[in-house]
């Protein structure tokens, strides 16, 4: 009996992985879909068909490096992230609006470097594909050895936007990791931010 329960144990360990790697094919597909969506602009039975074929297509010919799932999908915490998010894109919105017609010179722009705090190749993406679609700031490009964001900011017109910027981008990572990152990941960005105090921002 002890035999049996051993084998079918063993059968159990090794379908794990398999298990694993379709939960995080569905989740791949489900991203892409959502910020296929979001590109068209509007959620449509033709675009989630749409996206995910366009999801199937890069899965099979343009194969991701493989990003693993650590952490797990909190339902309160997400619905304040949309909500957040929604918020920030219509002030987004009307200030890209503002700055297309109000009158005087031109807008200066900046670059800003951001480090994230959690440095995984999911928490990179994620965060850098939440803040393209914001209008208004673009990434330019993504370090992935240092967990570097480098993030274009329209309307820049001293040290303090600046400033502001980094808090932003480091606010939203906050946010996507409350939302699904691991106890690990969670308590990496608390310490983060305790040692971060004294000195200032980090």
């Amino acid at each position: 009996m002890t035999g049996a329960v051993r084998l079918r144990w063993r059968a159990l360990r090794d379908r794990l992985p398999d298990r694993r790697r379709w939960r995080d094919h569905l989740i791949t597909v489900g991203w892409l879909v959502v910020a296929w969506s979001l590109l068209w602009g509007e959620f449509t039975f033709g675009n989630l068909v749409s996206g995910v074929l366009v999801a199937g297509v890069i899965l099979v010919f343009l194969p991701l490096p493989r990003v693993t799932f650590g952490g797990r999908l909190r339902p309160l915490a997400l619905v304040g992230f949309v909500v957040r998010f929604v918020a920030e894109l219509v002030v987004a919105s009307v200030h890209v609006g503002w700055v297309a017609v109000r009158p005087g010179p031109g807008p200066r722009n900046a670059i800003v470097a951001v480090r994230l705090r959690v440095r995984t190749d999911l928490n990179l993406a994620l965060t850098a594909e939440v803040l393209s679609l914001v209008p208004g700031t673009l990434i330019v490009e993504a370090d992935r050895d240092s967990g570097t964001l480098y993030v274009h900011v329209l309307d820049v017109r001293g040290p303090e936007d600046l400033a502001r910027s980094r808090e932003r981008v480091l606010a939203l990572e906050a946010r996507i990791v409350r939302t699904v990152g691991s106890g690990a990941e969670l308590r990496l960005l608390g310490s983060t931010v305790e040692n971060a105090e004294p000195g200032g921002p980090s």
